[in-house]
């Protein structure tokens, strides 16, 4: 090998080391590797596994990406508005089939909202379904309630959220 062959050679490894030692300080530095991020959750579908499923790829999402880097929303509205709805709702709110709101999934809603997730749901669909949001829903406050579920989520992307439809 000429000394030219080796000069080029040792000159490459330095620049990888230099580089990796660089990317390894700023994840060591950030803890995770990942930066800020904001993110909308989309659920539009009343599936019992799969809105679990949703949340737990949230905790996931937080605990891979930590809750003081995350902006996250969920929004809801149609179907997924079954995810905050109480068990004893369905004999008042007969267009869902399933009350999802148990005490499993409102322990997880509540550890996400004590994370700071937010949790939005939809005026078109509590008016269209005849939801009482005081006796229906679980923990929906007023200032939960947005005009429209699809024009929050496509809102939400104009802000610079990343969608996510779990």
């Amino acid at each position: 090998m000429s000394t030219v062959t080796r000069l080029v050679s040792a000159c490459v490894l330095l620049g990888m080391a230099f580089l990796t030692t660089g990317c390894q300080t700023t994840q060591a530095e950030s803890g995770t590797g990942y930066g800020k991020q904001k993110v909308v959750y989309h659920i539009n579908y009343d599936d019992p596994k799969k809105q679990k499923g949703a949340l737990r790829n949230i905790q996931n999402h937080i605990n891979a990406v930590g809750a003081e880097n995350l902006d996250i929303k969920v929004v809801m509205h149609g179907n997924g508005l079954a995810m905050v709805l109480e068990p004893d709702a369905l004999t008042r709110v007969p267009k869902f089939k399933h009350a999802n709101a148990n005490d499993t999934q409102q322990a997880s809603i509540a550890t996400l909202k004590d994370q700071g997730i937010g949790f939005s749901v939809c005026a078109n669909t509590v008016k269209g379904r005849k939801v009482n949001v005081n006796d229906d829903l679980y923990d929906v406050e007023k200032a939960d309630i947005v005009p429209s579920g699809v024009a929050e989520v496509a809102e939400l992307q104009k802000k610079g959220y990343a969608y996510i439809k779990p």
